[in-house]
Formats: C-alpha cells, sequence, structure tokens
C-alpha cells in the first residue's frame, strides 16, 4: 500500500476516535442535530478504521511469523512459513478492501438504467451490429437477475435496430454499466458481402440512471413540447387504434424522448418524463466529468460518445477496450453476455484512478 494512502487510513482512524469521544460527550447527546451529524459521519468511517484495525493485527502477526521463521527448530519453521504465506494473502485482501472504501461511493450505483443503443456509421451492418449489443446487454442482465423493458424501437430494414431503448432495472445496476457509454466498433464480414472483405461499423451506446422526480433536475412544463401519435410495434388490438405513443421535446435542449411500448398514454408518457430526467442529468454529469477529465489521464466512464471505446473483432476473436488496453480472445463468450471481466477490470481501473486522485 502507497505510503499517501497509508497516512490517509491513519488519518480516518483518528478521526474515528474523535467522533467515538464526541458522541459519548453529554453536550453532543443534547444537541439532536450536531448528534446526528456526527453520527452520520462516524457511519461513513467506522467500516474503514475497523478494517484497518484489522489490517494493523494481521501485520503485527506476519512480524511475529517471520521472526518465528528464524527460529533453529525445523518444525517451527516451517509452520511460520505457512502462516506467513496465509497473512500475506489476508493483507492483500485487507489493503484491496481499504481501497474500495477509500473511493468514494457514486450515488447513482444502484439506480436501474436507461439503455440506448444507435447505429452509427455502416449501415445496415451497424444496425444488425445495434442488435447484437442489445442481445449481449439483455443476456447479461439476465445472468444478474435483472429484468429488461423495451421502450422504443427503430428496425432495420436487414435486421436489428437503427435506434432501441430500454430500461434495466435491478440491484447495482449503474455500478456495472456506467462504464458502458460511447462508441462501440465491429470489425466482421456481412452475411452479403459476397467477396469476402471485413466491414468495420460502429453504434453508440448511452447507459443512462433513472432519476427519482425527488432528485431531479427540475423542468419547466412550459419548455415542453409533447406530441402524441399511434404505437407501430407488434400486432394487437391497440396497435394503430389509439395514440398512446408520446414524444416529448424538451426545447431549451433540443432533447427528444418518446415511449411507445405501453398500450397506456399516462404510462407512455410517465416513462418518457423518466428518460428525459435521465438524459438532461447526464448531460450534466458530463460536463462536469469532462471538466475533471482535463486533470486526469484516463477518461473511463465519461459517457463521451465521440470516442472509440471498444473493438468487437469477429475474425480474430478477439475484444479490445481500447481505455484500459484490455484484449481478451473470447469475443464469442463476451457477445453472448459473459461480461463479468470486461466490467470488472473497467470498474478496478476507475478505482485506481480515483485513489490516484486522493494522493
Amino acid at each position: 500500500m502507497k505510503d499517501a494512502i497509508r497516512r490517509r487510513l491513519e488519518r480516518i482512524a483518528d478521526r474515528h476516535a474523535e467522533l467515538e469521544r464526541m458522541l459519548s460527550d453529554p453536550v453532543a447527546l443534547g444537541d439532536s442535530a450536531r448528534f446526528r451529524a456526527l453520527s452520520m459521519e462516524f457511519a461513513r468511517v467506522d467500516p474503514i478504521a475497523r478494517s484497518l484495525g484489522r489490517l494493523a493485527g494481521r501485520e503485527r502477526e506476519l512480524a511475529a511469523a517471520r521472526a518465528m521463521a528464524a527460529d533453529p527448530d525445523a518444525g517451527l519453521r516451517a509452520l511460520a512459513q505457512q502462516e506467513i504465506l496465509a497473512l500475506e494473502r489476508a493483507i492483500a485482501d485487507d489493503e484491496a478492501e481499504l481501497e474500495r472504501l477509500l473511493v468514494p461511493a457514486d450515488p447513482l450505483d444502484d439506480h436501474n438504467v436507461f439503455l440506448e443503443i444507435r447505429a452509427a456509421a455502416g449501415g445496415d451492418e451497424a444496425a444488425i451490429f445495434a442488435g447484437d449489443l442489445f442481445r449481449m446487454y439483455a443476456r447479461y442482465a439476465e445472468r444478474r437477475g435483472w429484468s429488461v423493458e423495451l421502450l422504443s424501437e427503430s428496425r432495420g430494414e436487414h435486421g436489428g435496430y437503427r435506434e432501441v431503448i430500454s430500461r434495466i432495472a435491478g440491484r447495482g445496476v449503474y455500478a456495472a454499466l456506467k462504464f458502458e457509454s460511447g462508441t462501440h466498433r465491429v470489425q466482421r464480414v456481412p452475411a452479403t458481402e459476397s467477396q469476402g472483405r471485413i466491414h468495420t461499423s460502429t453504434c453508440t451506446v448511452a447507459v443512462l440512471p433513472e432519476i427519482a422526480e425527488v432528485e431531479s433536475v427540475e423542468i419547466n412544463p412550459a419548455t415542453l413540447r409533447i406530441d402524441t401519435y399511434r404505437s407501430s410495434g407488434a400486432g394487437g388490438q391497440h396497435v394503430n387504434k389509439t395514440d398512446s405513443a408520446v414524444r416529448i421535446t424538451h426545447l431549451p435542449s433540443g432533447i427528444v424522448v418518446e415511449c411507445q411500448d405501453e398500450r397506456s398514454q399516462h404510462k407512455n408518457r410517465a416513462r418518457a418524463m423518466a428518460l428525459l430526467r435521465a438524459r438532461l442529468l447526464a448531460a450534466e454529469r458530463e460536463r462536469r466529468a469532462t471538466e475533471k477529465a482535463e486533470k486526469r489521464r484516463l477518461q473511463v466512464g465519461t459517457g463521451d460518445r465521440s470516442e472509440r471505446i471498444r473493438t468487437y473483432n469477429f475474425p480474430q476473436g478477439r475484444l479490445t477496450d481500447h481505455r484500459i488496453e484490455l484484449t481478451l480472445y473470447r469475443l464469442d463468450s463476451i457477445v453472448d453476455g459473459d461480461l463479468d471481466e470486461v466490467i470488472g477490470t473497467l470498474a478496478r481501473e476507475h478505482q485506481a484512478e480515483e485513489l490516484a486522485a486522493l494522493e
């Protein structure tokens, strides 16, 4: 563990001890507002202080085991070596846990998300790739026990989607998917290619946290234009008979959202408003992230759609994430929804960046 991180942890431990003393002070007990503020701060630092205490205890045990490793008795030396290996593994785990606890939690990590996938360069092949990406995320969601709700779609002429917007709900959805925003590139031979040439196509992916009304940005109803139209989904007695689909335009920003999945206009309007709030908040977060990124080397999860973040090379069976120089040669399983290694590596790199910023 780096000295700067260790010093920060020790300062937190000192503050933890100070808070314990303050919370036992009758003066603090008599001031409900101050007691509540101190209690909230104590709850934040307590897991770090406890974990640091456990680490310190294991470090003392390790020092004792290393001293025992110099004992003239061969049996004791062998026992000490076993203990040293076990303690070194436990200490590494403790240090990793402390580094995770040090990184400020994203308050949006447990939110549901709106997943937007749009075909970009590449025509029909880009639309087909958009369909592949949607299936990849849907299968990943299924593996995690999340639900996927299709909100709107515009299908490609030869399969896939020109645009598809869905809502994914479950525990920790945004925490897992927030680094997926950006430009995704595919390299492969399209089914319609007679001469076997490799084509390159792109899609953009946007992952927007769903925001509750109580924590959303203010939206003046006077700045909205709301249009209704007939849904154009699969067949059914309600399709094309009622104006249930809703399109909302936010005039100041030019953002347009729509929802045509529900048969009820009221439900579609509520979904569209939730998506609009998510997009407005995402735009503000992206603006702040861009400002912050100017001072940082790596731009993980800024949502910069102009940046190519990942390449899916089918002839080589290779996936490359360009932000962290990660290359994996098991593309088939990844596009089938096995994203844990990719997402886990991105999360760890982000944590390392945050720790570097703390130093």
